[in-house]
């Protein structure tokens, strides 16, 4: 069976004054319909970069997107604005990072809701109205019609989280893009959240992209896994065998410095040392090299000089130097 989505070598650029930001370098991933993938990784990684990419949300006129992006087998890299406007809310949605901000503050949130629908379905006022309805009170929003004539500022931090997802769903589509959408919110509201997004893919066998740097949301929610690292893909593969036993550096250093409820809970965590590089003038060699412990594996200056490639085997995937003997090289497979 083909993937849902399938990207290959995306690559995606910005002109700023200073130079060319090289913000996504040759990212490759599959996602199948029914499955969840989680984008993880530090703030600078090209995690939502990447998704805007996929909604071709980037502006044209600064900004260079390069690689393939075939949805159910339709090329969206290059594709026209009037071509990706059919996509965007009807078969591929997002759940913006700040619904505060992602909301306007002139109109209901129903209002907002229901526009979405009269444009890729061509109901009538009435029908979409009845039908943000529907949406708003399969998210969990009590008394749903009342709330529905209310503004965005009139909603809990929460609430206006579940407004997101009901206006991603409205039209039911294939492709669901969630950009942080439990960030800033408590724990409590956390789980219902991700319990409303596992429901959604077991009710719809709707595909999720969780773009997320918490890996405690990502064992509970996701079964595929791919972390990034100034903007590649550093290791890949099924959620717990990557959290199990993860085969790059910085997959260890992201896993360290999370807070665990097992063993000693006096245990100090250990934070990854240094910055990411700058993608101005990204390094010749692996980014990860002057953060990572594990170079004395590595003979010569292989790591300060090379980029290695991302090598796969068995589902997994890592690109790191240092040899694992089930990694062939991508080109291999």
């Amino acid at each position: 069976m083909s993937p849902l989505l399938s990207v290959r070598d995306l690559r995606v650029r910005f002109s700023v004054d200073d130079g060319t930001v090289h913000a996504v370098n040759g990212l490759s991933f599959d996602l199948e319909a029914g499955r969840t993938l989680a984008i993880v990784g530090e703030s600078g990684s090209g995690k939502s970069v990447a998704n805007l990419a996929v909604l071709g949300l980037h502006d044209r006129r600064r900004t260079e997107v390069t690689g393939s992006i075939r949805f159910d087998g339709a090329e969206l890299t290059g594709a026209s604005e009037r071509e990706l406007t059919r996509v965007r809310g009807d078969r591929i949605a997002m759940i913006f990072q700040d619904p505060l901000t992602a909301l306007s503050p002139y109109h209901t949130v129903g209002a907002q809701i229901a526009e979405s629908y009269r444009r890729h379905r061509g109901a009538g006022r009435r029908a979409a109205a009845k039908r943000a309805v529907e949406a708003l009170d399969r998210v969990g929003i009590p008394q749903a019609a009342a709330r529905a004539r209310s503004h965005p500022h009139e909603f809990s931090g929460g609430m206006r989280q579940r407004a997101m997802i009901a206006m991603a769903l409205v039209c039911e589509p294939d492709l669901l893009i969630a950009d942080e959408p439990t960030t800033a919110l408590d724990v409590t509201v956390q789980a219902q959240i991700l319990d409303l997004l596992a429901s959604i893919r077991e009710e719809y066998g709707t595909a999720i992209i969780l773009v997320t740097h918490d890996l405690g949301v990502v064992a509970e929610a996701a079964q595929d896994i791919l972390v990034m690292y100034a903007g590649r893909c550093v290791e890949n593969g099924p959620v717990r065998e990557v959290l199990d036993e993860p085969r790059h550096p910085y997959t260890r250093g992201l896993l360290a410095s999370t807070p665990r409820l097992t063993g000693d809970v006096h245990a100090e965590l250990t934070a990854i040392e240094g910055v990411p590089p700058s993608l101005l003038e990204p390094p010749s060699g692996c980014p990860f090299e002057p953060r990572c412990h594990y170079t004395d594996l590595v003979e010569g200056d292989l790591c300060r000089t090379v980029l290695p490639p991302l090598l796969t085997g068995g589902g997994r995937g890592s690109a790191c130097h240092i040899p694992h003997p089930r990694f062939t090289t991508e080109k291999d497979r």
